[in-house]
């Protein structure tokens, strides 16, 4: 076992890990493929071992808070793995169960902290709005005080179901105290989050809570500013709040700031597209016409994540882009191994990791807690930029006599 950091730099090494493979394991291209894209399922891989040997292993890459946890399995133990794997599912378990909040099943103060600033990252390295909705029940003190804790309780329930039916499956829903709930609306301008906030408002008027009868919200919006800090950012989302609670309740109140009016009027890009060159040709007719597919079957998934048509579209649209990997992987293993192509086996395991990565995110879009970020770095990182960019270079020359020459390298 090796404990490594954010950067793959070791931590801890166990002496059976040194003993067995030494230190140049973690710069082994087949390790390193693994470390970049980190799963728990166990996969076969080859690795240095002894004076210019190889060996076959099974591999797994465990991802913790700031670290990863890389695991080889011979086959010598596997009481102890079969422990190791049972006590990393109930770590699973146990974040998740900390993760959420018990009354309401919305995620908590303590998760928004957790994702918040990876959500600001992805805003600014991809150029995307992202906002935040803040949302108060209205007079809920009276609500208490006339029917008792117990239908306020019920209240808080009903009401994290009426959000979740309004947000996209990308949307977080967080409960930020008390009768308080902060929504984080990836690729969401402050426009479209107010837009977003009338429709939750209007949702929840039409709505009779069990024993209360009707509920009134007060909601305040904010995007964010790419200078600034998440407290600043979340203090002026609650400024808002504020104003649309004193102002009278039941109101909608916007902060009128925002990165993404700065960044347009930079000329920077409006929203997140793949877009394919002549030059990503390999010259066999196959292969390229399912990697422009691939690039057009993207951009609709990241037009299904901004249009807000649902759960059902956004699912459909990522259901789309496993199909069409899978149909294509098992086309380009097929071609390559026609042509010998002498890096099959370890392309191979390329492609289980990258399916194995679109069935996860399917699940965690379907459960709600996919962000646009985690689609961008899969389909523009992990499958175009890393396998497509690099592991494909690989196999171009065997092709490269028919690739069609590039005219336009402009741009």
């Amino acid at each position: 076992m090796a404990v490594l950091n954010e950067d793959g730099d070791p931590l801890v090494l166990s002496r059976a890990f040194m003993a067995r493979f030494g230190l140049d394991t973690l710069r082994w291209p087949t390790v390193v493929d693994l470390l970049d894209a980190p799963h728990d399922a166990w996969t076969k891989v080859r690795a240095p071992e002894g004076q210019g040997d190889e060996a076959a292993v099974l591999a797994k890459v465990v991802a913790v808070d700031n670290a990863h946890i890389l695991m080889f399995d011979d086959g010598a133990k596997q009481d102890l793995i079969r422990r190791i794997e049972d006590l990393f599912t109930q770590v699973v378990a146990l974040r998740r169960l900390v993760a959420v909040d018990a009354l309401t099943g919305a995620w908590n103060r303590s998760h928004f902290e957790r994702v918040i600033v990876s959500e600001m990252d992805r805003s600014r390295r991809f150029r995307q709005p992202l906002s935040l909705i803040f949302v108060d029940v209205d007079h809920f003190k009276t609500i208490n005080d006339i029917f008792g804790h117990p239908a306020g309780d019920a209240v808080l329930r009903d009401l994290v179901r009426a959000i979740e039916s309004a947000v996209r499956s990308s949307d977080l829903v967080f409960r930020w105290g008390g009768d308080e709930f902060l929504i984080l609306a990836p690729q969401t301008g402050r426009r479209q989050a107010g837009a977003l906030a009338g429709k939750i408002a209007g949702i929840v008027a039409g709505q009779d809570f069990t024993t209360v009868g009707s509920v009134g919200l007060s909601l305040g919006v904010a995007e964010y500013s790419a200078d600034e800090s998440a407290d600043v950012w979340v203090a002026r989302a609650d400024a808002a709040l504020y104003r649309a609670k004193y102002g009278g309740r039941g109101r909608i109140a916007v902060d009128e700031r925002g990165a993404s009016d700065v960044w347009a009027a930079d000329g920077g890009p409006s929203a997140v597209r793949l877009v394919w060159r002549e030059a990503y040709q390999c010259g066999e007719a196959t292969i390229d016409s399912q990697h422009r597919q691939l690039f057009d079957l993207g951009n609709s998934l990241f037009d299904a994540v901004a249009e807000r048509d649902g759960a059902g579209t956004l699912n459909g649209a990522l259901d789309a882009v496993l199909a069409h990997l899978v149909r294509h992987f098992a086309d380009e293993e097929r071609i390559l191994a026609e042509h010998g192509f002498d890096d099959l086996e370890a392309h191979r395991l390329g492609h289980a990791r990258l399916i194995s990565r679109a069935v996860e995110l399917s699940a965690a879009v379907a459960d709600g807690e996919a962000a646009l970020g985690d689609l961008v770095e899969f389909l523009g990182d992990g499958v175009i930029a890393k396998h497509l960019f690099k592991s494909d270079r690989l196999f171009f020359p065997i092709f490269e006599a028919h690739a069609t020459p590039e005219t336009d390298t402009k741009g």
